[in-house]
C-alpha cells in the first residue's frame, strides 16, 4: 500500500497585494481636498434632486454585491483570489473551493498537546523533514511546512511526501528560504516557538557540477532565515541540520565535535562548515539558540534516490551493475550508516532541550544556548558489506564493478562519537544496518509497485 499516493497538487504560491504607485497620488494633498469637496458637493446636490438617482445608486450596490458573492463562493479551484486584507495560497481543499492560505496554516500549526511547540519545519517534503514532521505532529506540536520541491531529485518522491503529510494535516508551503517576504509573512502570522532547518542542497558530488546551488540554498539561503528569525519577535530556537562531512580529510576517528573540521573535502562540506560559524556569529550578536546536528549518512524508508543503498537497490533490481569504489590500497569504503528513526529521535530531542533565544527584534539581551551534536550510529560498515545485506533482502546477486574512488569530495570513512549527544539528549541509536535495510526494502517495493500500478 502506498502510504501518500501521489495526487499532484496546486501550485503554492503568495498572492502579494498590488504595490501602491506613487503617481497615483497628487504632490499638493491640499489640492486634492479642494477637488475632492467639489466633487462631493455636486454628487450631493444631484442627490438631493433626483429620485431616480436614488434608486439607480442602490440598484448598482445590489448589483455588485450579487456579482462579489457570485465571484467568492463559485470560484473553480485553483484561481487565485485576493482578499482585501490578505493573501491567499492557491490549493484545492476537500470543499472543492479556494481556501486561504491563513486557515491552512492555522489549522496546520495547532497544538494539541499541554506545553507544545509550534515548529516551522524547512525541507519538509524532505527525507529527514517528512520524518520529523510526521514525528512532531502524532506527538501533538503546531508543524507547518516549507519546501521548494527542487530537481535535484525526482519531484515525485517530494510530492508523495508532501501528500503524506497533507494526510496527517500538515500544510508545506510551496516556496524558498531565499524569499524573505514570504518568510516574514509567515513569522509575522504564526509566532513559532522552534525551527527545524533542514533545507538544503544536498550531495557530495553534484557540488562539481553545480557549485552555486550550494552556495545560494546553504549558505545564502541560511542567511536569509537567520535575518528573519533574528527580527521575529518571540525569536524561535533554531535546530538545523550541519553535516558529518565537516570533519573532512580528519583521520582521527571516531570523530568527535571537539575534533577540527578546517579541511574540508568538498564544496558541500564548506557550506557546512561555513553554515555552522555563520549560526555562532548570529548566536553571539544576536542571542539566537542555536543547536547544530552533524548527521552521518541517513538511511530508510522515503529517503534519498541519489544515496548509495538507494540507487544501489534500484540497479540490482534492475540487473544494472552497480560500482563499488574503493580507497587507497584497495582499503574499502565505510560509512556510519544512521536508520532515520534514530536520526528523528535525537532531532526532537535536540528540540525538546533546546533553550530559548535571548535576543528581541534583532537586539540580544543575554547569552544564548549553543551546541553542536553528532548524530550517527557509533557502527560504521563497509560498502560491500552494505551490498551483500541488499542482496539477501532483494534475494537478487548484484553485478559488482569495483573501481577506485574518484577524487570528487567523497571521504573514505566515517565514524560518530555520540558520547556528547548520549548525555545532554539522551541519544540513543538502536537500529543496526541488517534491520534498518530490511524495512527500507520493504517500502522500496511497496512504493514503486503502487506507483507502477497507477501509471507512473
Amino acid at each position: 500500500m502506498l502510504l501518500g499516493s501521489y495526487s499532484k497538487p496546486a501550485q503554492h504560491s503568495l498572492i502579494l497585494e498590488p504595490p501602491l504607485r506613487a503617481d497615483n497620488f497628487p504632490s499638493t494633498p491640499g489640492k486634492v481636498k479642494m477637488e475632492r469637496n467639489n466633487y462631493f458637493g455636486r454628487v450631493t446636490n444631484r442627490w438631493n434632486s433626483s429620485t431616480s438617482s436614488k434608486f439607480l445608486f442602490w440598484a448598482i450596490v445590489c448589483v455588485g454585491l450579487m456579482a462579489i458573492f457570485v465571484f467568492r463562493f463559485t470560484a473553480p479551484v485553483g484561481r487565485n483570489v485576493t482578499h482585501t486584507r490578505h493573501s491567499v495560497i492557491r490549493t484545492a481543499t476537500r470543499g472543492g473551493a479556494t481556501a486561504p492560505w491563513e486557515n491552512q496554516v492555522w489549522q496546520s500549526c495547532l497544538v494539541k498537546r499541554e506545553q507544545g511547540f509550534v515548529v516551522l519545519v524547512t525541507g519538509a517534503a524532505g527525507f529527514v523533514g517528512s520524518h520529523v514532521s510526521l514525528f512532531l505532529k502524532k506527538r501533538g506540536d503546531g508543524v507547518l511546512g516549507i519546501d521548494n520541491f527542487n530537481h535535484y531529485y525526482e519531484p515525485l518522491l517530494k510530492r508523495s511526501r508532501q501528500a503524506l503529510l497533507a494526510k496527517h494535516g500538515i500544510f508545506v508551503v510551496e516556496g524558498d528560504i531565499n524569499d524573505r517576504g514570504l518568510l516574514m509573512k509567515l513569522f509575522k502570522f504564526v509566532p513559532f516557538t522552534h525551527v527545524m532547518h533542514l533545507a538544503a542542497q544536498a550531495g557530495v558530488r553534484y557540488a562539481m557540477e553545480n557549485p552555486a546551488s550550494y552556495v545560494r540554498s546553504n549558505i545564502a539561503g541560511l542567511v536569509s532565515l537567520f535575518e528573519t528569525c533574528k527580527s521575529a519577535n518571540p525569536q524561535p530556537a533554531i535546530i538545523w541540520a550541519s553535516s558529518s562531512s565537516v570533519y573532512g580529510l580528519n583521520s582521527k576517528v571516531p570523530f568527535s565535535e571537539i575534533d577540527r573540521t578546517d579541511q574540508p573535502a568538498s564544496l558541500y562540506a564548506a557550506t557546512k562548515k561555513a553554515g555552522e560559524e555563520i549560526a555562532h556569529s548570529y548566536n553571539h550578536i544576536y542571542g539566537l539558540s542555536m543547536t547544530c546536528l552533524r548527521f552521518f549518512t541517513v538511511y530508510g524508508p522515503w529517503g534519498r534516490p541519489d544515496m548509495a543503498y538507494f540507487s544501489f537497490t534500484k540497479d540490482i533490481l534492475q540487473g544494472k551493475p552497480i560500482n563499488i569504489y574503493q580507497g587507497a590500497n584497495q582499503v574499502d569504503i565505510s560509512r556510519d550508516f544512521t536508520y532515520i528513526d534514530d536520526i528523528v529521535k535525537g532531532c526532537v530531542a535536540a528540540i525538546d532541550t533546546a533553550g530559548k533565544s535571548i535576543g528581541s527584534e534583532g537586539k540580544k539581551k543575554g547569552p544564548a544556548q549553543y551546541r553542536v551534536y553528532n548524530l550517527g550510529n557509533t557502527s560504521p560498515v563497509s560498502v560491500p558489506s552494505l551490498v551483500d545485506i541488499l542482496e539477501r533482502l532483494l534475494k537478487v546477486k548484484a553485478k559488482r564493478n569495483i573501481v577506485q574512488m574518484p577524487h570528487n569530495g567523497d571521504v573514505p570513512f566515517t565514524h560518530a562519537n555520540v558520547t556528547l549527544a548520549r548525555t545532554e539528549l539522551g541519544y540513543n541509536p538502536t537500529t543496526n544496518l541488517q534491520t534498518g535495510l530490511k524495512k527500507f526494502v520493504k517500502w522500496y517495493r511497496s512504493y514503486y509497485n503502487d506507483l507502477a500500478n497507477i501509471g507512473h
